[in-house]
């Protein structure tokens, strides 16, 4: 059974404007391109295809939005490090990132991290933007190619280089490792509502 049965896709927004209501409870998914983003999203979801996979780096280029169940979201970033998609793309990316980060429905965000690879000056760039305001937490994905030993010494890396400003797990789409640990961050933040009250629209039930 899926993690979350009702989830949808909501929006691919290519400016602030498009985003969905500021309320009730979101949590990010960003990383390098071709990290494993969109696999984990669709591991932890629990729905195959929900977010697009594909071998091409840089497939994502706006912020796709997806409601798991009412006022609860998650957010696909664009992938960074890969400069395949057009000038007049890149430079609106940092205005709607900026826009994401003001957001108080905005909960926390996940940084796929390829773990063989460990983080790099892309991965720090991000956690600059997102701390102190947001939680993160790291999944070393693609961990099913290393060794037991290997992906200990991964870990131990990821967490010194972290420094305890984000949690870090191993975690494998493929092989569904972590995926427990993973979901359990991901519910635990979209439970903080308490900064998102409803607004009169919702507590009426009007559309």
């Amino acid at each position: 059974m899926a993690a979350f049965p009702n989830a949808r896709f909501l929006v691919s927004a290519a400016a602030p404007g498009q985003f969905p209501a500021d309320h009730g409870a979101e949590v990010a998914f960003a990383g390098r391109s071709n990290a494993g983003k969109s696999s984990a999203i669709n591991a932890i979801v629990g729905r195959q295809g929900l977010a697009r996979t594909s071998k091409t780096p840089g497939r994502t280029r706006l912020i796709n939005f997806f409601e798991l169940s009412p006022r609860e979201r998650i957010v696909d970033l664009p992938g960074y490090g890969y400069a395949s998609a057009p000038e007049a793309e890149r430079r609106t990316w940092p205005r709607l990132i900026e826009a994401l980060r003001e957001r108080d429905a905005l909960k926390g965000l996940f940084v796929i991290v390829d773990a063989r690879r460990g983080i790099g000056e892309g991965d720090e760039a991000l956690l600059e933007w997102a701390l102190p305001r947001q939680r993160v937490h790291v999944l070393l994905a693609k961990a099913d190619k290393l060794t037991r030993n290997e992906g200990r010494r991964a870990l131990a890396a990821a967490a010194e280089a972290l420094r305890g400003r984000a949690t870090v797990q191993l975690f494998s789409a493929h092989a569904r490792a972590g995926l427990d640990e993973a979901q359990g961050v991901l519910r635990a933040w979209l439970g903080d509502k308490e900064k998102t009250p409803m607004t009169s629209d919702e507590a009426t039930g009007a559309d």
